[in-house]
């Protein structure tokens, strides 16, 4: 997981030869970091705020000339990015659910994303997640657009054997969502998944859509599916579904093979959003929770 990135950090950290943190040292190490950063696609506006970051921590070190400069810049740069990573407002989805307990409710959490990206099986692996820390769950099966999709969710449902709430395709999707939540609520489950259609951003009857559905069901959480491996067109994918419904955090798969990391450390600061999910795989198991320090282990080399 991004090797590709932690080769050229590492490369970067063996070159430095500065002895001081000096304006013209710390603009000449953030040059080349600025460099590996946009090459291993993290955002320009995240590249930035990494660097400016550092130059700030930097420049309130000593001038005088200092033997240790490596491991002062590694332990520097690690603080710029977990800050970079740390979400002001984490989540913890286990306290959410007991949460909407309290007020004999399930937790709505509906799932954006665009077609391809996983966002279908991600529902799955969050359903088999909450069955094996004890709770319930139902999917609704609101991509009602794309042909299979009812299908796949079903078989994702008979597998896990977990109820799939449906209609035929070209039906409601809001309304599919909402027959879902009276029966959750009907039933005492503890959450209701809601799946919908992989929208082309630029698509506005599409996005029309997806927050009539926001609208209707009223989701306590949004969460945005996307693929690691897509890069910046990410980035701009996270924006725009925060722009025009609001996301409340994001899942990125295929993070086991992207060799880059750009995605990973852009998007939290982009969408102002935390990552709350990795998918790892293809399995119902191939899921885990985000962790900062995990994605710095992958990125930094040690001291």
């Amino acid at each position: 997981m991004f090797d590709q990135l932690r080769k050229s950090v590492s490369k970067a950290f063996k070159k430095i030869t500065i002895t001081d943190f000096s304006a013209k040292s710390i603009s000449r190490f953030n040059s080349e970091l600025k460099d590996i950063l946009i090459k291993n696609e993290v955002a320009v506006k995240t590249t930035d705020e990494i660097c400016n970051k550092l130059a700030q921590k930097l420049s309130t070190m000593e001038h005088a000339r200092l033997s240790n400069t490596r491991s002062i810049l590694l332990t520097s740069l690690r603080e710029v990015l977990m800050e970079i990573l740390t979400p002001s407002q984490p989540i913890d989805l286990i306290k959410e659910i007991e949460e909407a307990k309290k007020q004999n409710s399930p937790l709505i959490i509906a799932f954006f994303g665009v077609n391809g990206v996983g966002k279908t099986l991600s529902i799955a692996k969050i359903g088999k997640y909450l069955m094996d820390q004890g709770y319930s769950s139902v999917f609704a099966a609101g991509d009602t657009f794309r042909a299979g999709s009812i299908q796949q969710l079903q078989k994702h449902g008979e597998n896990l054997k977990i109820r799939v709430i449906a209609q035929n395709y070209g039906s409601d999707a809001a309304a599919v969502a909402y027959d879902a939540i009276n029966h959750a609520i009907s039933q005492g489950i503890n959450a209701v998944l809601i799946d919908t259609a992989g929208r082309i951003e630029t698509n506005s009857n599409l996005m029309a859509e997806l927050q009539k559905i926001c609208k209707v069901t009223e989701p306590d959480l949004k969460f945005f599916v996307g693929d690691a491996l897509t890069g910046n067109s990410l980035i701009s994918q996270a924006t725009l579904f925060n722009q025009k419904i609001g996301i409340d955090a994001s899942i990125l798969n295929k993070i086991d093979a992207d060799v880059k990391g750009g995605a990973a450390v852009s998007v939290t600061h982009i969408s102002e959003k935390p990552i709350i999910f990795l998918g790892i795989g293809q399995t119902y198991g191939d899921l885990e929770l985000f962790s900062p320090d995990k994605i710095l282990n992958n990125i930094l080399p040690s001291k």
